[in-house]
């Protein structure tokens, strides 16, 4: 039986949790559709990529419904709607209070915990209030989110308000509570019930601590079955592997290859954020070539031919198609399958074996272009972010390794990182 079945709303958030759940000790692979039942033999949990985040309500539900009846087929004990940590989504994009009506109804459940906070990528819920690292594997500053210096600014759906039962009650008309982290640490069973006997049909739960997301496991796969329908962040895995690594039933171990150095390397970047801006700066000040390209035509001719000229001539190459928020001037769609398209060529013209994506909205349809039916982590990388091995039958991208980045994960140097390979490897316990 699957423990766990996740949808994630983009593919750097899929591979975020992918990570999660690897490092846990849980044999993993992610997918771009839902998988059949001979696909998931001898995994323990699945993911699948999906394109919801940058989607309208309408057309989020024509995609998430059938994948998550598809997935409650499957009979896993969880299923997981993955979001973005930063809670990303807006009433008429990335609509996270739809995702949940839908999900409370394919699972037919009376109430839907929430659980955002991942102490490890620098998220945390304070009395229902999200605080944000500047920049995931950084020593950035943390801001509460509507102050957040990036997340706040995002081109399609910046974050305004902090409290995230403010934030969803837009997106929603179900009742939204509450667990805070002081109900959650002395009686959270009780303190649910009551929520739940009170009317609420949306429980936002409070995290800051590992501790904390040991108690959120303990509470969530309490919850009645067949199968449970939970929303939120990586820390939702995180916190049920803690949970069932606490049981004593995570104990075989599990270890990671090791990703050598590589030269070039390949990026294709449709990010916006200011993270990944000062991360393009620092590579061209440090040896890499950047190319930048339209937005609305990433795959031009000339554009394929610089990117390629480059890495004939054992140079990194970036190809971008913004240096910090200047607002979005093609759709997500347009913009990541343009990139994918471009670097599905580049690798079949010149044989580069390693290539990072950057952006979330744009990553789903990036995947899409490259051929990617499915991914396997290979080495831990940065937190949120691991290296990858690529399964694209028929594709030049087949068994690549691949990194894909969100706009707000990694330090300043993180491209230069990449081309090293991983920057720390180890076995874990399983």
């Amino acid at each position: 039986m699957l423990r766990l079945a996740y949808f994630a709303d983009d593919f750097t958030g899929a591979t975020d949790a992918l990570e999660s759940l690897a490092r846990s000790g849980l044999k993993t692979r992610l997918f771009l559709r839902v998988p059949t039942a001979a696909d998931c033999q001898g995994l323990d949990a699945i993911g699948v990529a999906g394109l919801t985040r940058s989607l309208a309500p309408d057309a989020m539900e024509r995609e998430l419904r059938p994948a998550l009846q598809a997935l409650r087929n499957l009979s896993p004990r969880h299923v997981h709607y993955k979001v973005c940590s930063t809670f990303d989504s807006s009433p008429t994009v990335g609509n996270i209070g739809r995702a949940i009506e839908i999900g409370a109804e394919v699972f037919e459940r009376g109430v839907v915990p929430v659980l955002v906070a991942a102490p490890t990528l620098g998220r945390y819920c304070v009395f229902g209030n999200l605080f944000a690292r500047f920049g995931i594997g950084s020593a950035g500053a943390i801001h509460r989110l509507d102050r957040h210096p990036s997340v706040s600014r995002h081109p399609v759906t910046p974050m305004t308000e902090a409290d995230l039962r403010v934030h969803l009650s837009h997106q929603t008309k179900l009742p939204i509570g509450l667990l805070d982290f002081q109900a959650l640490e002395q009686d959270a069973a009780s303190a649910f019930v009551d929520l739940q006997e009170a009317g609420d049909r949306v429980i936002l739960i409070d995290g800051m601590t590992e501790a904390h997301l040991l108690r959120a496991g303990a509470l969530i796969d309490s919850l009645p079955g067949p199968t449970r329908f939970v929303v939120g962040s990586s820390g939702v895995g995180a916190a049920l592997c803690s949970h069932w690594s606490g049981q004593g039933t995570l104990t075989a171990p599990f270890g990671f290859s090791r990703a050598d150095p590589v030269q070039p390397l390949l990026v294709i970047s449709g990010s916006c954020s200011a993270v990944t801006a000062g991360q393009i700066e620092w590579a061209q000040g440090n040896g890499f070539e950047v190319v930048a390209v339209d937005a609305a035509n990433a795959d031009a001719p000339e554009s394929l031919a610089r990117v390629c000229e480059g890495l004939r001539m054992g140079r990194h190459v970036i190809a971008c198609t913004h240096l910090g928020y200047a607002g979005a001037s093609a759709p997500a769609e347009r913009v990541g399958a343009g990139l994918g398209r471009l670097a599905r060529a580049a690798v079949a013209e010149t044989g580069a074996r390693r290539l990072v994506v950057a952006g979330g909205d744009t990553s789903s349809y990036a995947a899409r272009a490259l051929g990617i039916e499915s991914l396997e982590m290979l080495a831990p990388f940065v937190p949120g972010a691991p290296l990858c091995q690529a399964r694209a039958p028929g594709s030049p991208v087949d068994g690549l390794i691949v990194n894909f980045k969100g706009g707000q994960v990694g330090a300043v140097e993180y491209f230069g990182q990449a081309a090293q390979g991983a920057v720390r490897t180890a076995a874990i316990s399983r």
